[in-house]
């Protein structure tokens, strides 16, 4: 078989049985709301259609297919994080945040402070809000979010510190303002 009919053989059993791969996906993940069965299904097929030409075909697409959805799903209930924060946690959490650019226990200005802190957060550049949000607001370790991201520890780390020290400028200059 070359390497092209394989990969026309995967394009066919992807269009022609993409509904029972989503039916199949779903029922594995149907306890949780927050993964998207399509979603495993797309980057399955993207990893299997991008794979090298130079490896063997594959003799049982079905079979490899389906192994291949069961592995992934296995991958994501393994790392997966729970990330269901109720609105009170993420409130405290944004005020502990606010608390580290002040060292007041009684800081007057609180709820300004979280308000410009929400504001400053929102505009950093992605990456660094990513990192923010995914560290100090959903409880990541570095090592989970390098795992799940493919970045570096020591690159998100880097990250970090420079949108504190970004946040840090933005809210000494507010407070400055404020005084």
């Amino acid at each position: 078989m070359s390497d092209n009919q394989n990969h026309n053989n995967l394009r066919t059993f992807f269009r022609d049985e993409y509904n029972s791969l989503k039916a199949y996906t779903k029922s594995r993940i149907d306890d949780s709301a927050d993964r998207d069965s399509e979603d495993i299904i797309q980057e399955v097929v993207l990893k299997i259609l991008s794979r090298p030409e130079t490896l063997s075909p594959i003799d049982n697409i079905a079979g490899f297919v389906y192994h291949s959805i069961r592995n992934k799903i296995v991958d994501l209930m393994r790392t997966k994080r729970k990330e269901v924060i109720n609105e009170n946690e993420l409130e405290n959490r944004l005020l502990e945040f606010t608390e580290l650019f002040y060292t007041k226990s009684d800081n007057t200005y609180s709820e300004d402070m979280k308000s410009e802190l929400k504001k400053a957060i929102t505009n950093l550049k992605p990456n660094y809000r990513n990192v923010i949000m995914a560290i100090d607001f959903e409880g990541y370790s570095y090592k989970e979010l390098s795992l799940k991201t493919e970045i570096p520890e020591g690159t998100l780390m880097s990250r970090r510190h420079r949108a504190l020290a970004l946040l840090f400028k933005e809210l000494r200059t507010k407070k400055e303002y404020r005084n």
